[in-house]
């Protein structure tokens, strides 16, 4: 029997979230109140997210979405090597500019709502008929 107990984040990743939320930037707070309580097209999503070794700005599970907030602090390379891991683990990574963020909101809005629809995992139907019913009664 398989349990759903998930081993416990290490340390560092768990106070390294809780310090991010306390700190947003503008933007990660505007995006934020768009977001939370899914708000965005029933999406539910988290902020600060640990997935470690690195804390993600936005996670949204049930499309494997990481969205991430890029302002003057970011790096390219150290960007580029997140995005490399975190595609390894099944993830598809949307960045957009803090200025995109606080002047264009909605079209970013726009822009995650389209993509979270073309990324939502439907379930396949049964393989082989396993678990379908016989029409034919023995």
């Amino acid at each position: 029997m398989q349990s759903n107990v998930k081993p416990p984040l290490p340390t560092g990743s768990r106070s390294s979230a809780r310090e991010l939320r306390k700190t947003q930037t503008d933007a990660e707070q505007r995006l934020w109140h768009r977001l939370r309580g899914a708000r965005l097209g029933g999406f539910k999503f988290r902020r600060q997210h640990a997935v470690p070794p690195y804390v993600v700005d936005f996670f949204c599970a049930s499309a494997k979405l990481v969205v991430e907030l890029d302002g003057s602090q970011h790096s390219e390379s150290a960007d580029a090597v997140r995005s490399q891991f975190l595609q390894r683990q099944g993830f598809e990574i949307l960045r957009f500019w803090d200025n995109d963020v606080l002047n264009k909101t909605e079209s970013v809005l726009g822009e995650l709502l389209a993509l979270l629809q073309a990324r939502t995992l439907t379930p396949s139907p049964s393989p082989g008929g396993r678990g379908e019913k016989s029409e034919i009664a023995a």
